[in-house]
């Protein structure tokens, strides 16, 4: 229910995946955010750069929301429908775009 609030500031390359969320608010936040909403499937809904504090932002169809730090999306190149796989390395999740 609180996503990265009250955690410390991301570092480029992490990210914080939210299931069976389809809305996320910055209020409280100290920094901004950017937001890959995934459907049911794990494809790309919509995304959202730099969702500045005390904003919202969200996707209908979302079944989950990826946060990362803002102005993390723009070189990895990620696109609407695109498809993300998750899999285990070393105790932690990460996280491969798959292009369709």
């Amino acid at each position: 229910m609180r996503g990265l609030l009250g955690r410390a500031q991301l570092a480029p390359g992490e990210g914080f995946l939210i299931e069976s969320c389809n809305l996320v608010h910055t209020v409280g936040m100290i920094y901004a955010l950017d937001l890959v909403f995934l459907d049911a499937e794990g494809r790309i809904c919509k995304i959202t750069e730099a969702v500045k504090p005390m904003r919202c932002a969200g996707a209908f169809a979302a079944k989950a929301t990826l946060e990362l730090l803002a102005g993390t999306l723009a070189p990895m190149g990620l696109r609407l429908g695109q498809q993300l796989q998750w899999q285990e390395v070393a105790g932690q999740v990460a996280g491969d775009a798959v292009r369709q």
